[in-house]
């Protein structure tokens, strides 16, 4: 890596993530102090895992995109031997065996299979362009079905989703006619009703229904949105300024530095705060785009494309649930909140669509193989 290697680099894309990134970082500080006293660890857990995601944003941006075709095998197969192994030996948090604890910190593979879903998806629909042969849109959803179906027995429902809405994503916009797109959601919905009379247990039905509508259960599982609710609506326009927050600082907001730090950031920060996260995640978004459409060989187009669904899938989804009007699913807002393997697996990302911007414009478009 050299310095004209850096300046190739879209720095508008660079700076946004950075500025995510410190908010998240002044976000976590603000929750380590509380009144039952000051936690330092999470915030210096965060610095080094920003250090980390920054060293492999850039590592992964000066590698030629184009290789990923050539490895789509291996990492499938790893991926769901991971899924598999962790079902034994993943450590369980809240009921969910979804990491490997080791020790620094708890490692979460399927943030790193949402990637892999990606890089799949954006090789096979590269040499399939305007998929409308059912057969090959079912064939495309083989390759997901293991590690979804891997990642529901943890269970993970948030994470399952959104591999399901990156994979029906990429189809759509790829050109899926009307019929295909009406056949894969009423098959959707055989499996679905066909799950809850035969397959699921009682507490399992319980656990979902609670999933989808936690003001089913408002002092317990819909507490958590309920306290949302209120610290974004206390924090008015300015916010109570850092540290000053009173869900925060007093506990009342759980996960206040993962699933519901969106809700720190309105109440700590006001409708400015907030602003200025949309408007730096609205920023990215126009720069994916941006590339997507200078970006001339169909592979480094859908690599984009499915970067852009699986970052967007998150922002709304996270936000949603801290508003209330989507369910609990612990899907992290992106360069925000706290967790290791969600933040270095985006800035993998950003270094994949670095990659892209980088050697993807100009370029001829080459015979799909």
């Amino acid at each position: 890596m050299n310095l004209a290697f850096f300046k190739k680099f879209d720095r508008i894309l660079v700076v946004s993530v950075l500025i995510l990134i410190s908010i998240g970082l002044i976000i976590i500080l603000s929750t380590s102090y509380s009144s039952t006293g000051t936690d330092l660890t999470n915030f210096n857990k965060q610095i080094i895992f920003s250090i980390v995601g920054i060293a492999m944003m850039f590592v992964v941006s000066f590698f030629n995109y184009r290789t990923l075709k050539n490895y789509t095998g291996i990492f499938y197969i790893i991926s769901c031997f991971v899924l598999f192994f962790l079902l034994f030996s993943g450590s369980s948090i809240r009921g969910t065996s979804s990491w490997f604890d080791l020790g620094f910190f708890n490692f979460q593979p399927a943030e790193t299979v949402k990637i892999v879903i990606v890089i799949i998806m954006a090789k096979y629909l590269s040499k399939n362009t305007y998929v409308n042969d059912l057969k090959k849109i079912l064939v495309s959803g083989v390759y997901i079905f293991f590690p979804v179906a891997l990642i529901l027995m943890q269970p993970d429902f948030g994470s399952a989703m959104v591999i399901v809405f990156v994979w029906f994503s990429m189809l759509f916009v790829s050109g899926m006619r009307k019929k295909s797109i009406v056949i894969i959601i009423m098959f959707g919905l055989v499996i679905a009703s066909t799950s809850w009379v035969y397959v699921l247990k009682d507490y399992q039905k319980d656990r979902i229904i609670t999933f989808v509508n936690p003001q089913s259960d408002s002092r317990g599982a819909g507490y958590n949105v309920n306290q949302s609710i209120i610290a974004i609506g206390s924090g008015e326009i300015w916010g109570k300024g850092l540290g000053h927050g009173s869900q925060s600082q007093l506990n009342f907001l759980p996960e206040k530095h993962t699933d519901f730090i969106f809700a720190v950031v309105a109440e700590e920060m006001g409708f400015i705060g907030v602003m200025l996260v949309l408007l730096v995640f609205g920023v990215i978004f126009y720069r994916f785009f941006k590339i997507i459409d200078e970006t001339e060989d169909n592979f480094g187009k859908f690599l984009v494309i499915g970067a852009a669904l699986l970052l967007m899938f998150h922002v709304v989804v996270n936000i949603g649930m801290n508003i209330g009007i989507m369910p609990v699913t612990g899907i992290p807002l992106p360069f925000i909140s706290y967790g290791g393997s969600s933040l270095v697996s985006f800035m993998i990302i950003i270094g994949i669509v670095q990659g892209v911007y980088i050697k993807g414009r100009g370029y001829k478009i080459e015979k799909e193989e």
